[in-house]
């Protein structure tokens, strides 16, 4: 027997041992006539039966009776431990111990509640990593890695420390920005071709609409090699078909790729190169990685299936350590180092203003310095009155290496789209700066001459 490592993503739970998957299943269950299915049996039942499906029992793991009522004072927990039961019986044949790689939207408390339950299932939890810890084996020269993966409910970004091991630096959980939110908007474009072009409404009969959900792994991979996507859906003996561009999943992605790419931004210096680090799942997420090396900059880099997993099974003792189980956040590598060339964001372009109020100010020559008491001989302006949260120097926006850059001197933060950024950040055209509480905005924009230049 050997050691087995499992990925706790709730869009797909993995288990592993040295060679092979032994078994991937969401994190759904189904409640119906008193019996409790979980995994890819409940997922199969999802739109035919929407009010005896659970979803979110892995990413708000308490021992509380779910509100449903359908659910019959059963508590998520519960539904962890028939899914952690069933997963164990499958896999148990082929190991005697378990890693897990742990996702940044479970808790502490919930990683002390998933070890009770398992040792109630006597299932010998022997470490806790990390997941992007587990899925990074290799050092990214020259750049700061971070690690993206889509859960059921969420959006996880890790930025990673490379100080002679993978290590966390910080960790960015998006909610309300995962795989469902995904395929609700995808699943509305979809069932749009059908009716323009076919006159039929996939969307009218929980049958055609969970055959839409079926169908979605498979459209998504014909987006990925193609630009037209061929569908078809069975009704009453009737194969109905429409076909869409895989340009238009994008696009009906947009805000929530949107909501990914300005945290992304925040987490990187100004000086940094990014090297974004892709889990299978977000990888095959039509236009995603286009879009982040688009706005973001640096490179791309797709893992294969597993690979969180198998980045534990390869680097973990396989023994607990003595004092208990507790969750680590640092690996050594185990693979051949790459080195990343500097490769700048270039579609949203260079601002060359900076816009508060009805004023435009030129972030051409001298830095542009922000705040209530600015050192004489810095180029700033009145902001007017006071504001919570401004210090008297705050930041500084200007030109560095061909690039527009915010800087951040203060203790309170300065936010950029909504997120405080990590000491310093390239700027592009419409985003949004906002320093104080509630706060000043000032938008950057790009003033072209007579010439479109």
């Amino acid at each position: 027997m050997g050691l087995l490592a499992a990925h706790l993503n709730d869009a797909g739970i993995v288990v592993v041992d040295n060679d092979r998957i032994l078994y991937c299943e969401p994190g759904f269950a189904l409640l119906e006539d008193d019996k409790l299915v979980t995994g890819s049996a409940a997922y199969a039942s999802a739109r035919l039966n929407p009010r005896r499906i659970h979803n979110h029992y892995w990413s708000q793991l308490q021992t509380e009776p779910l509100p449903d009522r359908r659910f019959h004072q059963l508590s998520a927990a519960d539904l962890v431990s028939s899914q952690l039961e069933q997963m164990w019986q499958k896999v148990s044949p082929h190991g005697d111990r378990l890693a897990v790689a742990v996702p940044p939207y479970m808790s502490n408390e919930n990683l002390g509640l998933f070890l009770g339950i398992a040792g109630e299932l006597n299932i010998p939890i022997v470490a806790m990593v990390d997941a992007a810890v587990c899925a990074t084996r290799r050092q990214y020269e020259h750049a700061v890695p971070v690690h993206i993966d889509v859960s059921l409910h969420s959006t996880v970004l890790t930025k990673l420390l490379q100080e002679e091991q993978v290590q966390v630096d910080r960790s960015v959980v998006i909610e309300d920005n995962g795989l469902l939110r995904l395929y609700e908007v995808w699943l509305k474009v979809i069932a749009e071709a059908f009716v323009q072009q076919s006159r039929f409404d996939p969307l009218h009969t929980a049958e055609t609409e969970q055959a839409l959900q079926d169908s979605m792994p498979e459209w998504l991979a014909m987006a990925e090699r193609g630009t037209t996507i061929p569908l078809e859906v069975a009704f009453k003996g009737v194969v109905h078909k429409a076909e869409i561009e895989s340009l238009e999943l994008v696009a009906a992605a947009a805000p929530i790729y949107q909501s990914i790419v300005s945290s992304m931004r925040a987490l990187f210096k100004a000086e940094e190169t990014p090297a974004i680090q892709f889990s299978d799942r977000a990888a095959r997420l039509p236009g995603l990685a286009e879009t982040l090396r688009s706005r973001v900059g640096g490179d791309v880099f797709l893992l294969e299936p597993g690979a969180t997993a198998r980045g534990l099974v390869k680097r973990c003792a396989g023994e607990p350590k003595p004092g208990g189980i507790a969750l680590s956040r640092h690996l050594p590598w185990d693979q051949s180092a790459t080195t990343v060339k500097p490769k700048g964001a270039g579609a949203a372009g260079r601002p060359t203003h900076l816009l508060f109020g009805h004023n435009a100010f030129s972030l051409d020559g001298q830095p542009l310095v922000l705040g209530t008491q600015v050192e004489a001989g810095e180029r700033s302006f009145d902001l007017l009155e006071e504001m919570p949260g401004v210090s008297r120097r705050h930041c500084a926006v200007g030109a560095e290496n061909g690039q527009a850059v915010v800087s951040d001197f203060s203790r309170y933060g300065t936010f950029l789209n909504g997120h405080r950024i990590d000491g310093s950040a390239v700027l592009q055209t419409g985003d949004l700066i906002r320093i104080g509480t509630p706060g000043f905005e000032l938008r950057l924009i790009a003033v072209e001459d007579g010439h479109g230049a």
